[in-house]
């Protein structure tokens, strides 16, 4: 029996965490000469007080569910899988590809396509350094992230040499089709009476994240090869001992890690940019790891934190735009968020516990 109650590990420390990180962060925006009650103020005005905010956030927090997603099935599987940003990268080259060269006659069969297409390329993205950790031993985190860069260079091969339109200077591939747009929020509350602001990017994207939760919720606490996963994370020698395979673990773990972080290039090149842009990503696979470490690896505290990180991106933007804070700013709240939930997750947990243990023994 731990000394601490899971609501406790699940929702007392990380709000706690963010507390601290917040504070400081007031204690920095102070220091800069600015009102902190105030940015906070914009902050939430900015990302959370009208639709066109909303939209924004929950766009940002679809790219971040799928990332954090991604990095919460690896995680599980005691691997750390830190490529997400490239996985992520070459998804989005397959949605293209889908969109492109395939006629499609709705964007519903359209968007079927870039799925599968999207989670297929980031499955086999991440698949060398699966195998590269299975059969030869090279460090999961290292080759992952060096694929990040081969990654980054293969779009910029790509979209200048191959998908670019002829006589564009841009490095970016063509438009698609115009009936492929999917459609918006706003489009799809109207059908329930809803108003929302049309001027965001928003898009059915957040209701596929909402699905990848509840998917991988079942994955990995109602079938076999979850139950495999999150044993061989507790401990390899006992998994191993119980006829678990590491290499069918590892492969598996990363190609629905890869798969999950591909899928986030359907909300950014099909329902945003609507083409395949360098940088459609954004950094979206290094935060996911901060949304997996917050959300506890779990896809609902993914969702949650997930909702989070798209407030401070949204909510950075606005004290940029009518504040004399920098947007840099919003990376230093971001990095004491992940500073607190993960790095120093001790220095707030430990005497948490202390209280219950002091509680439970005072009765």
């Amino acid at each position: 029996m731990t000394a601490m109650p899971k609501w406790a590990d699940a929702v007392l420390v990380p709000l706690i965490s963010l507390l601290i990180a917040f504070v400081i962060s007031g204690l920095v925006i102070l220091a800069i000469g600015e009102n902190p009650m105030e940015a906070m103020r914009i902050m939430v005005s900015g990302a959370l007080g009208s639709t066109y905010g909303w939209g924004y956030t929950l766009y940002y927090a679809t790219n971040f569910i799928f990332t954090g997603l991604a990095v919460s099935v690896a995680f599980h599987a005691g691997l750390f899988n830190i490529g997400g940003e490239g996985q992520a990268g070459v998804g989005g080259l397959g949605v293209a590809l889908a969109c492109l060269y395939i006629p499609w006659p709705h964007w519903s069969l359209a968007l079927a396509a870039a799925l599968v297409a999207s989670a297929v390329f980031g499955a086999a993205w991440a698949a060398i350094p699966a195998w590269l950790q299975a059969k030869r031993g090279s460090h999961i985190v290292i080759t992952t992230i060096m694929f990040n860069f081969i990654a980054s260079a293969l779009l910029v091969y790509v979209l200048v040499n191959i998908l670019r339109p002829t006589g564009s200077m841009d490095a970016s591939s063509a438009r698609f089709a115009e009936h492929l747009r999917l459609p918006r929020l706003n489009e799809i509350l109207a059908l329930v009476g809803i108003p929302f602001n049309n001027r965001n990017p928003a898009n059915i994207s957040f209701l596929l994240g909402l699905v990848a939760c509840v998917a991988v919720w079942v994955l990995m606490w109602r079938t076999r090869l979850g139950y495999e996963l999150r044993a061989f994370g507790k401990s390899e020698k006992a998994a191993v001992y119980a006829g678990i395979s590491p290499v069918k673990i590892t492969m598996a773990a990363m190609l629905i890690s890869g798969a999950l972080a591909g899928m986030m290039a359907v909300n950014t090149v099909m329902g945003e940019a609507q083409r395949l842009i360098l940088n459609s990503v954004e950094g979206a696979g290094f935060i996911g790891i901060a949304v997996a470490l917050m959300g506890r690896s779990h896809p609902f505290g993914v969702l949650l934190a997930a909702l989070l990180f798209g407030f401070l991106y949204q909510g950075g933007a606005e004290l940029a735009l009518w504040t004399k804070i920098p947007r840099e700013l919003i990376v230093v709240i971001q990095a004491l968020v992940i500073l607190f939930t993960g790095a120093l997750d001790n220095m707030v947990r430990r005497p948490v516990e202390t209280l219950f243990l002091m509680a439970r023994k005072g009765r």
